[in-house]
């Protein structure tokens, strides 16, 4: 049962993230969180893990240690260990690492980790990301690389191959193959835009452009 935690759980989500939109749209980043607590739950998570799926992201989006204090006074320790083992920042701002070190130590983490309850929720997040991935390249195509500017296309693909890895080895299950859908169809949306972009390209090699 969700219970008086869970609620809270989502006005303090509100209250950190309520003016954030996901990068480059005009979608509520808390709507973000909302998924990510709803597949938790639907993947058998408990009331402690969808409190963390909704405050996944309070701490390396700038609360640090202090957000972590705060969240194990009121909704207890288990409820902060999942939400640090699911942060790829805490002692730092996010924007003094270049994302592709955050998420090499993020990888490096991983394997260590042993309670379910982390490796359901991050799970959970890297599902939805790599869904939203997709659904706004299906609908952005390459324009999509450059809103996300520190993200290229190659390094995205490699972190998530990276991810199914980890999870299809240690957590295979529904979940997991929801990562892997995502994953293929991102992977072949970009394959398929590379070889069009590609054969245009060639396709104009040499030619000279129309006068003004």
């Amino acid at each position: 049962m969700l219970g008086a935690r869970f609620i809270e759980a989502v006005e303090l989500a509100a209250e950190i993230h309520g003016e954030q939109r996901r990068r480059g749209t005009e979608i509520p980043f808390v709507a973000h969180l909302l998924v990510v607590a709803g597949l938790v739950i639907e993947d058998g998570g408990d009331e402690e893990e969808a409190v963390a799926a909704l405050l996944h992201d309070s701490v390396e989006d700038g609360g640090g240690r202090a957000m972590l204090a705060l969240i194990a006074e009121h909704f207890g320790e288990r409820v902060a260990a999942i939400v640090e083992g699911c942060s790829d920042t805490v002692d730092c701002d996010k924007e003094e690492e270049s994302w592709m070190a955050r998420k090499r130590r993020y990888l490096v983490h991983l394997p260590l980790v042993e309670d379910e309850g982390i490796l359901r929720v991050s799970l959970a997040d890297k599902v939805h990301n790599a869904r939203s991935l997709a659904r706004d390249y299906r609908a952005e195509g390459q324009a999509l690389w450059e809103r996300l500017t520190e993200k290229s296309a190659a390094e995205q693909l490699w972190y998530y191959r990276r991810l199914l890895e980890f999870f299809e080895e240690h957590r295979p299950g529904p979940l997991t193959d929801d990562l892997r859908a995502a994953v293929e169809e991102l992977e072949a949306l970009v394959t398929l835009d590379d070889a069009a972009h590609g054969l245009f390209a060639r396709a104009f090699e040499g030619v000279e452009p129309p006068p003004d």
